[in-house]
């Protein structure tokens, strides 16, 4: 007689989005990373050199096909059940590195980033903490179907705010951060195990792959 078999632990990507090595945004999705891993689910811990890629060019792309950072992110993105993206921000928006692997990986087919669960987070030495980078990142994040989570996280003085541990010097910004984790992670196991969240309308309309209709779950 078939017996069911236990659903794995989910699988995350975590990446900062700074290309420098010890950057304050790689700093925070280490943290992350480990905040996630602490609740059994699985992370894969990246950073924005792993996917390097040339400036977009509609000519290469036609010519040579996609570049190998381009697929390796897409590799990693359809490997994952969800992904976190530190980003720093600059002059008030969304790191050109980044916006510019987000439009080399949207030319795949199918389109990789619809229906991901994401989260948002940043760091950076203002006292907004880069949050302005994260409101401009998730408009084509959501264009292209990604279900980016409300609760965004955005550390402010950053040269200051890690403690020697790699955990946040603040224990009130460290339990905000937590459970902001947390959260994530549960809407994104329930929509893993119970298929709730699934829906038809998106709004990127160059993928023309099926999708399924909206299932809601109901207690």
């Amino acid at each position: 007689m078939p017996t069911d078999t236990p659903p794995g632990p989910l699988r995350v990507l975590v990446f900062g989005a700074a290309l420098r090595t010890d950057s304050a945004n790689a700093r925070l999705a280490a943290l992350v990373a480990r905040l996630i891993s602490d609740t059994g689910a699985t992370v894969d811990l990246a950073a924005m050199r792993d996917f390097d890629m040339p400036l977009y060019d509609g000519d290469m792309e036609a010519a040579e096909g996609l570049p190998h950072g381009a697929l390796a992110l897409r590799d990693r993105l359809e490997q994952s059940d969800a992904f976190v993206i530190s980003s720093p921000e600059y002059n008030a928006s969304v790191p050109g590195v980044l916006k510019n692997a987000i439009d080399w990986v949207s030319r795949v087919r199918p389109q990789p980033f619809k229906t991901k669960h994401a989260m948002l987070v940043s760091a950076s030495p203002s006292l907004i903490g880069g949050n302005r980078g994260l409101w401009t990142l998730r408009i084509p994040l959501e264009h292209l179907g990604t279900r980016v989570y409300p609760d965004m996280f955005s550390l402010a003085n950053s040269y200051q705010a890690f403690a020697e541990d790699g955990s946040l010097a603040d224990p009130g910004l460290q339990q905000r951060l937590t459970e902001t984790v947390s959260g994530f992670l549960s809407l994104v196991e329930a929509d893993v195990r119970y298929v709730c969240l699934e829906r038809r309308w998106y709004e990127f309309l160059g993928d023309r792959t099926e999708a399924t209709i909206t299932q809601r779950a109901e207690s």
